[in-house]
């Protein structure tokens, strides 16, 4: 009986988070349609050239037809993707728990990292490539600029709103500084580390493409760039359509992450 009634439940919250999902996700749906829609009207009416403005069903059959140079390219964007956003991450973490240790090292270091998001990555990624050559370290390089500092950030900011009346708590019975910082601080950073999560992923993606406009043997960046160079407006944004696919995926899986290594954020976040 006990069994069936958990069954039930679990059913009955599965059919919840599916409702709440399309609830979500039904006005931006609804627009994309309008808006979609409407490109499709006005190119059928207007008989626009495709060189200037190719239809959505252009596009999609044509990216269709070229689907494998495409899913080649693509796959080496999202290698570079991911390399460069874990290197970044990793990069991210190492720093932000050292200035949450280190006072000093926070009015050092935290200024650099706002400095940082003044460069241009549109001009920087020329320059790293003429510096470190058209291999995988430069293109790295440009996705750590354009990613770290909201996850770093986000960290930072997390660690200091910790409660204060927790850590209190934690001193007063004789806790070390790492077990504060174990118990209380680091899952109370959880929910600002995945917003900066977010936000970086999909700044990812973009580095990446940027990276490869600069200099790249492959990727969807430089097959844009060859495309746009044969008038083939339609497969350059087909192109875009599956970058934007890439960057909606890689942001989606945030959310199954957090829900694994911290669920206690996403119901933080929800409340």
């Amino acid at each position: 009986m006990s069994r069936a009634l958990g069954t039930a439940d679990a059913s009955s919250l599965s059919t919840h988070r599916i409702r709440a999902a399309v609830r979500w996700a039904l006005p931006s749906a609804s627009i994309v349609v309008v808006l979609v829609a409407a490109w499709q009207i006005y190119v059928s009416v207007s008989g626009i050239r495709p060189q200037v403005l190719p239809s959505p069903s252009r596009i999609v059959t044509q990216g269709w037809a070229h689907r494998d140079a495409i899913a080649e390219n693509a796959a080496a964007t999202v290698q570079v993707t991911v390399v460069g956003f874990a290197v970044s991450l990793v990069v991210a973490w190492i720093l932000a728990v050292a200035v949450d240790f280190s006072p000093w090292l926070r009015r050092a270091v935290v200024p650099l990292f706002v400095v940082s998001q003044t460069l241009p990555i549109i001009a920087i990624a020329p320059l790293l490539i003429i510096w470190f050559g058209f291999g995988l370290l430069p293109k790295i390089l440009v996705i750590a600029l354009a990613t770290f500092f909201p996850m770093a950030i986000g960290l930072i900011e997390g660690f200091a709103s910790t409660d204060r009346d927790a850590r209190s708590l934690l001193a007063s019975m004789g806790a070390s500084r790492w077990q504060q910082f174990r118990y209380v601080r680091l899952p109370s950073a959880m929910p600002r580390f995945f917003t900066s999560l977010r936000i970086g992923v999909t700044y990812a993606v973009v580095g990446a493409i940027f990276a490869e406009y600069a200099g790249a043997s492959a990727g969807l960046g430089i097959y844009m760039s060859q495309q746009k160079n044969s008038f083939r407006t339609d497969l350059v944004l087909a192109a875009v359509l599956v970058t934007a696919v890439i960057s909606v995926a890689l942001f989606l899986l945030t959310y199954a992450v957090e829900r694994v290594v911290a669920p206690w954020a996403q119901e933080r976040t929800s409340s």
